[in-house]
């Protein structure tokens, strides 16, 4: 049975309200209509695109968070942290991300987010990468979407150190892995410590 339009648009908000980074083409599949009738929903109901979503829950819930770093300057948007424990990240891949040539996204890009990312997991005013060891398991192109997801794997407070692991993956496949050794000004024990 064909919903109204009224009930779609109903449908439509609860779904973005429950899940923010739905995109326009899941939304058009759930609801068995074309992405422009999606599109001219979300325009008549004041509901952002999905980019300005995600900039919208990352100011919200994370700008206070971020110590290491603005959270403007975070490569991709942060769309869940906990510091010094874990970070999620997506990063869309655009034209101007890419060789010309080939269409596969420049490295750099990759390493950016990730590294990115590693340093906004540290709950400390200063954190700087140490030393990094990265694998580039697969080419990513133009069009998409990069989930970067950062875990602190360790700690050496006398060295002022903290490990992360960090894998990036397109559609569930890992295209990028990477091993970060960063520096803190603090360790764990001296967190509560007034920094001033």
């Amino acid at each position: 049975m064909k919903r109204t339009k009224k009930e779609r648009q109903r449908l439509l908000t609860e779904t973005i309200e429950q899940n923010p980074f739905v995109t326009d083409e899941q939304l058009a599949s759930e609801f068995g209509v074309s992405v422009q009738t999606i599109r001219l929903d979300r325009m008549e109901l004041s509901i952002p695109e999905l980019r300005e979503r995600i900039k919208d829950v990352a100011a919200k819930n994370y700008e206070n968070e971020v110590k290491a770093l603005p959270i403007d300057e975070v490569i991709g948007e942060i769309i869940d942290i906990e510091l010094d424990q874990r970070a999620l990240s997506i990063f869309d891949v655009k034209d101007e991300h890419v060789f010309q040539r080939n269409g596969i996204a420049r490295g750099h890009h990759l390493f950016a987010q990730a590294n990115s990312l590693a340093v906004a997991v540290i709950n400390d005013e200063l954190a700087l990468t140490v030393k990094s060891n990265v694998i580039f398991v697969k080419p990513v192109r133009a069009g998409d979407r990069v989930i970067t997801k950062a875990t602190v794997r360790g700690q050496d407070n006398h060295k002022n150190r903290t490990y992360i692991d960090v894998v990036s993956t397109v559609n569930n496949e890992t295209v990028f892995k990477g091993e970060f050794e960063m520096y803190r000004t603090k360790g764990l024990g001296d967190q509560n410590e007034n920094s001033n």
